[in-house]
C-alpha cells in the first residue's frame, strides 16, 4: 500500500472557539438523538465527497504512493455543501432542518471511512500485486514468481472481497470504546483536531472563517482544474510529451528524474505534509537518484550484466526495489516495536495508578472550573448514553468472521480457510495494539501488520500458491487493524463534538459500505482508462512490485540478487533503524531536523520528480509562514486541498477521453539541440 503521512494535529487558534464561548454553550447545548444526526442530505454529500476523495487517493496511490490526510478537506467541504444547500432552500421559502455539528461529524466520519478503503483496500499494493503485468514485470524466470500466482483485477470479486473483510475491524474493538476514550484518555490527535475544526465551524467566528476558507479552496480548485486541462492538450501520445516531462533543471538532471513537472497534486501534498516529510523525500531522492544509482550504474558489466533491460530485477532495477524494501521494513519494524513497547508500558502504568498518557487538558482558573466539569460530564453522558451492546459486537464479529472464512478461499484458493480463521483469532489483539498506538502517536501501522501477515503466510504456504496467499492475508490483516483504529479515532471526534457513539458507529458502517462499492468502481475507471503498472508511465503503481517481491522473499529468500545488493540492503535496513533511534533519543530541537526513513524510501524506486514538486510546496508554505503565519495557518490547508481536488476532478474527463480513444492534439517534447 501507499505511505500514509502522519496527520497533523495542529489547528489554528482562529479556528477554535474561545474557552468562554465553548463553555457557555456546550453545557446547555441541545444534543439531537442519534437517528437525527444521520440524515439523507448528509449521506448524499458523503457519497459525493467519498467518490471525489477515492479518485484522489487512487491517483496518489498509483503514482507515488504518498497519501496526505484529507480529513480537513472532508470536514470543510461537508460543511460547505450542506450549508449551501440549506441556505438555497431557505431562500426559496422551504423550512429546513438546522445543520448541526453532530451531522457535520457524521459526514466527516462517513467520507473518511469511504475513501479510507481506497487506501487500505490494496488497489495500489497487495491486490494489484497479484496481476499479470506485475508478474511479467518481475520476470517469468525469476525464482518464486510463478504464472499460477496471478489473479487479475475484477470489479465484482474486488467488491465482494472488500465486503467480507472491511467490517470486521469495526466490531473488534467496539466493547473497548469507553476504556480507550474515557479511561485511558487517549488523545487520538487527528480525531481531536477534527473535532476542534468541526466545533469551530458551528460558532459565529468559526463559520465566517470557514466561509473564507471555502472560497479559497474553490478558487484554487478552479485554477488547478483549468491548469490540468491545459496541460492535457500538450501531452500527446505516449509518456514523453507535455509539461509532465519538462526538463526544468536541464536535460542531464532530467535523465536522473530531477525535474519539476508542474503537478498541482504534488505541490498540494507539499503544502499539507510537514516540512520534515517533504525534506526527507527530497533527501531520499538526492541520495538515490543523485548519488547511489549513478554509482551503481558505473559498475554495469561487473555487478550486473550491462545489456539488461531497464526493468530487469537482475540489474539496476533490482537495487532500486530491494533497497526501498529494506528501508520500509527497517522503519516499519522499528516503529512497530516502539509502539508495542509504549503500549505495554502505559497499560502497566495505568494499572499501577501511575497513568502517564498524553491527555486533553484545559488550563483554567477557578471561576471556569465548574463549567469545564459540566462540559466534561455532558460529554461523558452523551458518549455513554446510546450503548452498543456487547452481544451485538461479539455476534457481529463472529458472524462476519464465519462468512469471511468461508468466502475468502473461494476468491483466493491458496489462502485456506484455517489460515483465515487463525488471522481472525489474533486480529483483535493486533487491532488493539494499533488503535492504542494511534491514540498515542497518531501513526497507524496497519501496513506493517499487513506485511507481517504477508511474510508469515507466504513462508508457511510455500511455493505452491504462497504469493497469492501471502498477499491476500496481508489484505485481511490490514483491513481489520486499519478500520479498528479509524473507528476509535471517530469515537474520539464524536466524544468531543457531543455526537452519539451509536451514530458514529452507524456512519462508519455506512461509509465502509459506500467504500466497498465506490473504491472499486473508481479504481476500475483508472484500470480501464490508463496503463496501470507501466514502470515508464505516470501510473507506475510502485507498491505493486514491492509487495509481490515481499511475498516472493517470504518463500524464496534472497535468491539471485545482483552483486552487493544484499549488502546494500543490510546497510540501509540498519541505517533506517539508527535514524529512527536518533529521532527518538535526541532533544526535539535536534530531532525535528532528522529525516524520516519511510519518506526517504519512496523516491528510491519511483524517481525524484515528485520530490521536487513537494519541496516547491514546502518552500511556498515556509515563505508564507514567515510573511504571515496566521494567514498561512488559516488558509494553507484550503489552498492545498483545492490544488489536489482540482487535479483529481480532471482525472474523470481525462479517463473518459482515454476510454473513447481521444488523444491530446499536441506533443510538446524536449531534447538536445544536437539531435535535430
Amino acid at each position: 500500500m501507499g505511505t500514509e503521512i502522519p496527520r497533523s494535529a495542529e489547528i489554528s487558534e482562529a479556528l477554535l472557539p474561545s474557552e468562554s464561548e465553548k463553555n457557555a454553550t456546550a453545557a446547555e447545548e441541545h444534543v439531537p438523538e442519534w437517528k437525527e444526526q444521520i440524515t439523507i442530505r448528509g449521506l448524499t454529500v458523503s457519497a459525493l465527497l467519498g467518490t471525489l476523495f477515492c479518485i484522489i487517493t487512487h491517483k496518489l496511490n498509483l503514482t507515488v504512493g504518498i497519501i496526505p490526510s484529507l480529513n480537513v478537506a472532508a470536514g470543510l467541504l461537508g460543511f460547505f455543501f450542506v450549508k449551501s444547500w440549506t441556505g438555497f432552500l431557505s431562500k426559496l421559502g422551504f423550512t429546513v432542518k438546522p445543520f448541526t455539528k453532530q451531522e457535520n461529524t457524521v459526514i466527516q466520519t462517513c467520507v473518511v471511512a469511504c475513501y479510507g478503503l481506497a487506501f487500505s483496500g490494496g488497489f495500489g499494493s497487495y491486490l494489484i500485486a497479484m496481476d499479470e503485468k506485475t508478474y511479467k514485470l518481475i520476470g517469468a524466470d525469476y525464482p518464486g514468481n510463478h504464472a499460477e500466482d496471478v489473479i487479475n483485477p475484477g470489479l465484482w470479486w474486488m467488491i465482494g472481497f472488500l465486503f467480507v473483510v472491511s467490517f470486521l475491524g469495526l466490531f473488534s474493538l467496539v466493547p473497548l470504546r469507553k476504556v480507550m476514550v474515557l479511561d485511558y484518555k487517549l488523545t487520538y490527535p487527528s480525531g481531536t483536531a477534527t473535532a476542534m475544526l468541526i466545533n469551530s465551524f458551528h460558532t459565529n467566528t468559526g463559520a465566517e472563517l470557514a466561509g473564507n476558507q471555502v472560497k479559497c479552496l474553490g478558487k484554487y480548485l478552479s485554477l488547478s482544474l483549468i491548469w490540468s486541462c491545459f496541460k492535457w492538450f500538450f501531452s500527446g501520445i505516449g509518456d514523453a510529451c507535455g509539461f509532465d516531462n519538462f526538463p526544468t533543471l536541464g536535460l542531464t538532471l532530467f535523465k536522473n528524474t530531477f525535474y519539476f513537472d508542474f503537478s498541482p497534486t504534488y505541490i498540494g501534498c507539499g503544502l499539507i505534509c510537514p516540512h520534515i516529510v517533504n525534506c526527507s523525500v527530497l533527501l531520499g531522492a538526492i541520495i538515490s537518484w543523485g548519488i547511489l544509482w549513478p554509482f551503481v550504474s558505473q559498475h554495469a558489466g561487473d555487478w550486473y550484466p550491462a545489456d539488461l533491460g531497464s526493468n530487469d530485477f537482475k540489474g539496476l532495477y533490482g537495487y532500486k526495489v530491494f533497497i526501498a524494501i529494506a528501508i520500509i521494513l527497517g522503519d516499519g519494524l522499528y516503529n512497530l516495536v516502539k509502539i508495542i513497547a509504549v503500549t505495554v508500558k502505559e497499560i502497566c502504568s495505568s494499572r499501577s495508578r501511575r497513568l502517564n498518557l498524553p491527555i486533553v487538558t484545559d488550563v483554567v482558573d477557578d471561576s471556569e472550573a465548574s463549567e469545564i466539569l459540566l462540559v466534561k460530564k455532558k460529554r461523558d453522558v452523551v458518549f455513554l448514553k446510546d450503548r452498543i451492546p456487547l452481544e451485538f459486537a461479539v455476534a457481529g464479529y463472529v458472524g462476519l468472521a464465519a462468512i469471511s472464512t468461508a468466502t475468502i478461499p473461494i476468491i483466493f484458493p491458496p489462502l485456506k480457510w484455517y489460515f483465515v480463521l487463525c488471522s481472525y483469532f489474533i486480529a483483535p489483539a493486533l487491532a488493539f495494539c494499533n488503535s492504542y498506538g494511534t491514540g498515542l502517536t497518531d501513526w497507524s501501522l496497519a501496513s506493517t501488520y499487513g506485511k507481517i501477515g504477508l511474510f508469515i503466510i507466504a513462508s508457511v504456504v510455500g511455493s505452491d500458491g504462497g504469493v497469492i496467499a501471502g498477499l491476500a492475508a496481508c489484505g485481511v490483516m490490514m483491513s481489520i487493524v486499519s478500520t479498528a483504529a479509524d473507528l476509535m479515532q471517530d469515537f474520539k471526534t464524536g466524544y468531543l463534538t457531543l455526537s452519539s457513539a451509536k451514530s458514529m458507529f452507524v456512519s462508519q458502517l455506512v461509509g465502509t459500505a459506500m467504500g466497498c462499492v465506490i473504491a472499486p468502481l473508481t479504481f476500475w475507471l483508472f484500470w480501464t482508462a490508463f496503463d496501470i503498472g507501466d514502470p515508464n508511465g505516470p501510473y507506475k503503481a510502485p507498491y505493486a512490485v514491492i509487495f509481490r517481491e515481499m511475498a516472493i522473499l517470504g518463500i524464496e529468500g534472497f535468491a539471485e540478487l545482483p552483486k552487493h545488493c544484499l549488502t546494500l540492503c543490510y546497510g540501509f535496513f540498519i541505517a533506517a533503524l539508527i535514524v529512527n533511534l536518533l529521532r527518538d533519543i535526541t532533544p526535539p530541537k535536534i530531532s525535528q531536523f532528522i529525516p524520516i526513513p519511510m519518506a526517504m524510501a519512496v523516491p528510491f524506486y519511483i524517481g525524484a520528480y515528485f520530490a521536487i514538486d513537494m519541496f516547491v510546496g514546502t518552500v511556498i508554505l515556509f515563505i508564507w509562514e514567515r510573511i504571515n503565519r496566521k494567514d498561512a495557518d488559516d488558509f494553507a490547508g484550503a489552498v492545498a486541498s483545492g490544488l489536489i481536488c482540482g487535479d483529481g476532478i480532471w482525472t474523470i474527463p481525462s479517463a473518459i477521453l482515454s476510454i473513447l480513444r481521444i488523444n491530446p492534439p499536441i506533443c510538446m517534447y524536449f531534447g538536445p539541440s544536437s539531435a535535430r
